[in-house]
């Protein structure tokens, strides 16, 4: 089974794509993680991916669906594949339709995680840093002395982008950038929405149930 799986920052799309990947033994396609390997194997795609990067410009949409399109070619997504971060815009659904499309290959489900936005700014404000690169949560991974590194007796500090304002602004480009997608997948009634309020275990739960339902897996 072909699986997309979106879901704004906070939400857990890392957590569930972790065990939808383990569960299913699917591979877990991260484009930033396919960008990274590329670069660091100074692949043909991750050199001029890297020249791009290195100027503080986005990587364009021509050479990261050429990325995608060799991973996808990989061995190991002959049973399907799990992807996450990409697409990200209607011009890259379709180019990834194309691309599934020349080898006899379509998304089978969409998966779109939704939390709402205050839970949402709760849980990515109450991180905090240490400058020995430790992170914390103030309610779901607290220091064992409030704002001291366990590891480093350092103090903790919060990152500007952590901060409500910030991350409000965040979800605020998260979903104009997002909505048209979630549109586009809903009219090929292939987008599926699972409450991400719930605990991890119950969201994986929930996730099951959808993808059992296709009987493919």
């Amino acid at each position: 089974m072909n699986i997309i799986l979106l879901g704004p920052p906070g939400a857990g799309k890392g957590t569930q794509a972790k065990k939808i990947s383990e569960y299913y033994s699917l591979p877990h396609i991260s484009t930033g993680d396919i960008l990274r390997e590329n670069i660091n194997n100074n692949t043909s795609l991750g050199l001029k991916a890297k020249s791009y990067m290195s100027r503080g410009e986005l990587v364009p949409d021509e050479l990261l669906i050429t990325i995608i399109k060799d991973r996808l070619s990989k061995n190991d997504c002959y049973r399907g594949f799990l992807l996450d971060g990409y697409p990200r815009t209607i011009p890259q659904a379709d180019a990834l339709q194309m691309i599934l499309t020349e080898s006899g290959k379509k998304v089978d489900v969409v998966l779109n995680i939704s939390v709402d936005d205050e839970e949402l700014v709760k849980r990515l404000s109450g991180r905090r840093m240490c400058k020995c690169g430790a992170s914390y949560h103030i309610i779901f991974n607290r220091p064992e002395k409030e704002d001291i590194c366990n590891a480093c007796k350092g103090k903790l500090y919060q990152r500007d982008d952590d901060k409500p304002e910030a991350i409000r602004n965040r979800l605020t480009v998260y979903k104009k950038q997002t909505q048209p997608l979630i549109d586009y997948y809903n009219k090929k009634k292939i987008l599926r929405t699972i409450d991400g309020s719930k605990e991890i275990s119950q969201i994986f739960e929930d996730i099951k149930n959808v993808l059992e339902e296709y009987g493919k897996l």
